[in-house]
């Protein structure tokens, strides 16, 4: 045998023998955790493995890793029910809805004169929306306002309701004092409120719903049917309020 050779023996025992004295790397539990998360077919490969580990339950006894997962799968089951239930019950909400909107929209339609709708608009809200409060007002003349409809000016709108009704969408929330007393003036203990501007080449006019609830209207709060009926209004205005004029 060369020297040459025992050497390449000498330095393969070497190597062999650092490996072994060589501190071997932590098996941590994100290292276990990423190779799981890798592999995620381990535990198809070795069943058994199952039967072996233990995860401790919140009341202190352990339960095997099938069980976990069993009861894991069995909250998730129960959640997606409740968020089920939920949907469900908004679709019957929103159904509910639809179906009261369509009657009064009929109805607005087949109103001929401006006291007739808002007469019929305020009462369909009260009787069939259950709301607290109903509020219509048309920018005008006030010497114009009737039972139902309060018509005032434009400039003392801007004054006291400017911030709700410089835009064309909806505003939903609790108000401030002042604001209520000019939307409400006849009605207290108003909470909260969503008003919708009228507007159609210009201010028109709003409409506003209130309720004793001062969490009821919330900036949360849909308005879908409320602008719908706000556009259904806009739309018969001039011809209601041209027949008044020609009277």
């Amino acid at each position: 045998m060369t020297a040459k050779t025992v050497s390449a023996k000498n330095k393969t025992k070497q190597e062999l023998k650092d490996r072994a004295d060589s501190p071997k790397p932590d098996l941590s539990d994100a290292r276990v955790r990423d190779y799981l998360k890798d592999n995620p077919d381990f535990f198809d490969h070795h069943p058994d493995m199952l039967d072996h580990l233990q995860i401790t339950h919140k009341a202190g006894s352990a339960v095997s890793l099938v069980e976990k997962q069993v009861s894991v799968l069995r909250e998730r089951n129960m959640e997606m029910r409740k968020r089920l239930n939920s949907l469900t019950g908004n679709a019957r909400e929103n159904d509910r809805l639809y179906d009261l909107t369509r009657r009064l929209v009929l109805n607005l339609l087949e109103a001929s004169s401006l006291e007739e709708l808002s007469a019929t608009f305020c009462r369909g809200l009260r009787e069939d929306f259950g709301v607290d409060h109903v509020s219509f007002i048309l920018f005008g003349e006030s010497r114009d306002s009737t039972e139902h409809c309060r018509v005032d000016s434009a400039e003392r709108a801007r004054i006291e309701i400017g911030a709700l009704i410089k835009g064309q969408s909806a505003v939903c929330g609790t108000l401030r004092e002042e604001e209520l007393q000019y939307l409400f003036p006849d009605s207290t203990g108003v909470g909260s409120a969503a008003v919708v501007p009228l507007v159609r080449g210009g201010d028109l006019g709003v409409i506003a719903v209130g309720s004793k609830d001062p969490h009821y209207y919330s900036a949360n709060t849909g308005t879908l049917f409320l602008g719908h009926l706000g556009e259904v209004v806009v739309r018969l205005l001039p011809r209601l309020r041209g027949d008044q004029a020609g009277a």
